[in-house]
């Protein structure tokens, strides 16, 4: 919408005694930005769709792009060291620096796009300021962002690994794999991490079942020192966080940071949950927690 002195200009006629062009070119600049507008809407709708098939990077990135387009650049403080979701965003968002709202719709609808080659924007039919309720509402804070993942582009169906079947939950394939010992159940990529750390930020419970019965490693710590707990408890997932918890995960771990899981979540039943579980002495563990004597 041009701006009341813009409109006050075009009405006296003051900018016209220059030439008529130069209103024809402003109006055209607006309904482009409209249009732009409306097509970020809708690809920010669809991306909700997507955010399976996406890589945290994937998401990261367009996070990043929706909070400069509704709220400008990043004048946030920093998350502390403990939210660990929190400081990804954060990052994403604060790098992206004065970076046009123009140019943020354009990268956000390229990108999805991009996950989505399919996906085709509806027709822009309507008038500049005549938008329906459902573009207007279309506000959100945008795909949700799970914990850290390796960032990784979409990819075709024959290049995908064990990863990429884990981050979609495709338990058959990862059942194969491990069953025919085609991979290890404690490969980690170049960041250190499990399938199961995979599986945790995901919050997929019967794939984490799986890869429990396959003997992951419940303790296993990435690069970050980060184990698969911390994960289930940032990403805020009580079930796994007890299902781990009744497995054996260690709750009295630190990452490289010094921080335990129950520092790295919001959720105060989570919290609560770890911070029980830590007071049991060895002779006091529900049986399930215990070793099994040899």
């Amino acid at each position: 919408m041009a701006a009341p002195e813009v409109l006050e200009e075009f009405s006296s006629g003051e900018v016209c005694s220059g030439g008529c062009g130069d209103i024809a070119d402003f109006l055209q600049e607006e309904k482009a930005e409209d249009e732009l507008r409306v097509t970020f809407e809708q690809a920010a709708q669809h991306a909700q769709k997507l955010a399976h098939v996406a890589s945290t990077e994937q998401l990261l990135y367009l996070y990043a792009r929706y909070k400069q387009v509704k709220a400008g650049r990043c004048t946030t403080a920093k998350p502390g060291f403990f939210d660990y979701e929190g400081k990804k965003k954060w990052e994403a968002w604060k790098a992206l620096g004065d970076c046009s709202r123009q140019q943020a719709m354009h990268d956000y609808v390229s990108a999805v796009k991009k996950l989505d080659p399919d996906w085709v924007p509806k027709t822009v039919s309507k008038s500049r300021g005549n938008y329906s309720d459902s573009d207007r509402k279309m506000g959100r804070e945008g795909p949700v962002v799970s914990c850290l993942y390796h960032a990784q582009e979409t990819i075709r169906e024959e290049d995908k690994n064990i990863f990429d079947y884990c981050r979609e939950n495709d338990i058959t394939r990862v059942s194969q794999a491990l069953a025919t010992g085609a991979i290890d159940v404690n490969v980690a990529d170049e960041e250190g991490r499990s399938l199961l750390h995979w599986a945790c930020d995901r919050g997929l419970g019967e794939l984490v079942s799986v890869l429990l019965f396959h003997n992951a490693h419940i303790n296993m710590q990435d690069s970050e020192g980060q184990t698969p707990l911390h994960y289930a408890s940032a990403c805020e997932f009580p079930d796994i966080v007890d299902l781990l918890l009744d497995h054996g995960a260690d709750p009295s771990l630190v990452d490289n940071d010094g921080f335990q899981p129950h520092e790295a979540t919001d959720s105060k039943e989570i919290s609560n949950m770890l911070l029980q579980h830590s007071s049991y002495g060895e002779h006091d563990k529900p049986p399930s927690l215990s070793e099994i004597p040899k």
